[in-house]
């Protein structure tokens, strides 16, 4: 994957690139332009899911890339993630259909549920703010994995992982699967360091991805825990790190994670900052550095999902 950056190989032998361009809240019309600026500036990971509605823009954007021949299809490395209204493992495939059909793919190298909360079909647990409980389901999400495995048979999916689970979610899921999960992709910053479920994560071959590395600056109220949570990107200490590396916040941001192993998402539609964000291959944090960056733990979680947590398998 020329260009790529760092890659790590997953527990399912594929090969992923450790930088990848994130895409959710990025509305359609400036995510096709966002994914192509990624690509020219050398990011081959690009992250989406069926419930940001961009995947055709994301599809779109690299099969111009490929027409162009900046890149081949196997160079770019596409994750998406399965929506929690199709969690009953009769409809998984049908939601990764929906998913293929509008990136134009023949396969995702990497297919997530995108949630251990589970949701009647076809409904929107968003519209529900007042009452969500209208519309849980008692599917459980090992079940759901039971659905994603023949995605793996199949070709489909080249890996399957999860997303937002918590270290006993992830244990009960180890212990009653096929084909074991390659990723986790969580919430992960400094203020969230979650050390435990990443050195799980890494005892069991689960490759870690963080979203929200930059503290979630534009989170929608409905997401988020409460307005008046302190911006990473404007932690002094962050800062001054910063500054002696000749960089900013937000790249010593995406550095940190890199130097600890985990993989990273960070979401702009601004080419500057597209760009910027992965300007960070000539440079590593000292052991001090990352120690006091470790240090900054608070366990703020910017993305808390309040919303659902009544639900029997709410994960924070």
């Amino acid at each position: 994957m020329a260009g790529a950056g760092p890659t790590a190989v997953l527990s399912s032998g594929k090969k992923m690139p450790l930088l990848g361009l994130g895409t959710w809240q990025s509305k359609a019309e400036e995510v096709y332009n966002a994914v192509k600026v990624a690509i020219d500036a050398g990011y081959r990971h690009i992250d989406t899911a069926w419930v940001y509605k961009n995947e055709k823009e994301v599809g779109q954007a690299i099969k111009e890339k490929i027409a162009e021949g900046k890149i081949k299809r196997e160079d770019v490395f596409v994750t998406t993630k399965l929506f929690t209204a199709f969690s009953r493992p009769e409809h998984v495939r049908e939601c990764m259909m929906q998913s293929l059909a509008d990136l134009g793919l023949d396969y995702v190298d990497l297919y997530l549920i995108h949630s251990p909360l589970c949701f009647k079909y076809g409904s929107n647990p968003f519209a529900h703010a007042g009452n969500p409980e209208e519309v849980y389901d008692e599917v459980d999400y090992v079940d759901t994995w039971k659905g994603m495995e023949p995605l793996v048979d199949e070709g489909l999916a080249k890996s399957i992982g999860v997303s937002n689970f918590n270290k006993q979610q992830l244990e009960r899921l180890v212990q009653n699967c096929r084909i074991k999960p390659a990723v986790n992709q969580v919430e992960l910053h400094p203020y969230l360091a979650q050390q435990d479920l990443v050195d799980f994560c890494k005892k069991n071959n689960i490759l870690v991805t963080a979203y929200s590395g930059l503290g979630a600056p534009a989170l929608p109220k409905m997401m988020s825990n409460k307005t008046d949570d302190p911006v990473l990107m404007e932690d002094p200490s962050i800062v001054a790190i910063g500054k002696k590396y000749g960089k900013s916040a937000a790249q010593v941001l995406i550095r940190y994670q890199l130097d600890r192993g985990v993989s990273v998402i960070p979401k702009s539609v601004t080419p500057s900052r597209i760009q910027a964000n992965f300007d960070i291959m000539n440079f590593s944090l000292s052991k001090e550095d990352l120690a006091s960056l470790g240090q900054l733990d608070r366990k703020l979680r910017y993305v808390g999902a309040n919303l659902f947590v009544k639900h029997k398998f709410f994960p924070f």
